[in-house]
This record gives structure tokens, C-alpha cells and sequence, in this order.
């Protein structure tokens, strides 16, 4: 099940982006491995069910411990890198079809429309919009504009 969630090309992607654990000086209990906390947080976002009935046959330690390194990583900002390197793969090889995208009035502001912008309600505390960062593709200026752009009347 695991091999499913968590693929090793993937694996091998994001292990690198991943902290190196922390110190333990007074031992204590054993360290749940990170592959096996990130094969947890995977199937808790996939599946939708809460953290505390996560199954103990995916050998995931338990659901606090996978929803506190969730938090840990998101406090040190690696769900942002780990995007850009989901992105960033399939950049390099050609393999994002830029020809159409689409949008939603939730991620992107409205330049000319209504007053401005308050908390971003998909961020729920920054200002402004989420942007899509620039990735590398072929060689020269990595393309951000899109050839048609697709969204909603908001």
C-alpha cells in the first residue's frame, strides 16, 4: 500500500528537500522514519478520514505523529518547496502542456473588480494571491504565461 501512495521516483524527489531530524540526547522513543510519516500524511489527504483513525497496518506510527510532522514541515516551509520541485520535474522534461490553464476567483485577484484585496481566504492570513513560482524548462526564460486562460465569471 505504501509502494502505491509513495512511489520511489517520488520518494527519491523529495527526499532530499526533506530536514535532517532533530538531536536526541536522553534517547526516548525510536524516530517514525520520514518516508513512512509522509506515506501517512499522503493517505490521510487522499483518503479524507481524520487523523486519529489512521489505520496502524500502513505502519505509519500513529495519526498525531504523522500530523505533527505535517505541521513541523509546513512551519519551515517545505510543503512550498516540495511544490516547486513537483513542478519543477515535469517542467524540465517538456511535460506541462501550457496551452491552456485555469483559473479560480479564489486563487487570483481581480485587478479591476470590487475593493482590495483582503486575507486571501486559500491562505487564510497572507494578502493578496497565490502565484504559480516560474519553472525551468527549455533552455532561456522559463514560460509563465499560458497560450488561453480559462476561468470562472468571479
Amino acid at each position: 500500500m505504501s509502494a502505491v501512495l509513495l512511489p520511489d521516483a517520488l520518494w527519491d524527489l523529495l527526499e532530499p528537500l526533506l530536514p535532517a531530524p532533530p538531536p536526541r540526547p536522553n534517547g526516548g522513543r525510536p524516530r517514525v522514519p520520514d518516508r513512512a510519516c509522509l506515506t501517512g500524511i499522503l493517505f490521510v489527504l487522499r483518503s479524507g478520514i481524520p487523523w486519529q483513525m489512521m489505520p496502524w497496518e500502513l505502519d505509519c506510527g500513529s495519526g498525531m505523529t504523522c500530523w505533527r510532522r505535517l505541521r513541523d514541515w509546513q512551519r519551515e516551509g517545505l510543503w512550498d518547496l516540495m511544490h516547486f520541485a513537483l513542478l519543477d520535474w515535469p517542467a524540465r522534461g517538456g511535460d506541462i502542456d501550457w496551452s491552456r490553464v485555469i483559473v479560480d476567483s479564489c486563487s487570483v485577484r481581480a485587478v479591476c473588480g470590487g475593493a482590495q484585496p483582503g486575507p486571501n481566504p486559500t491562505d487564510r492570513a497572507k494578502r493578496g494571491s497565490k502565484r504559480i513560482p516560474s519553472l525551468q524548462g527549455e533552455r532561456g526564460r522559463p514560460r509563465c504565461r499560458p497560450v488561453c486562460v480559462l476561468g470562472d465569471r468571479g
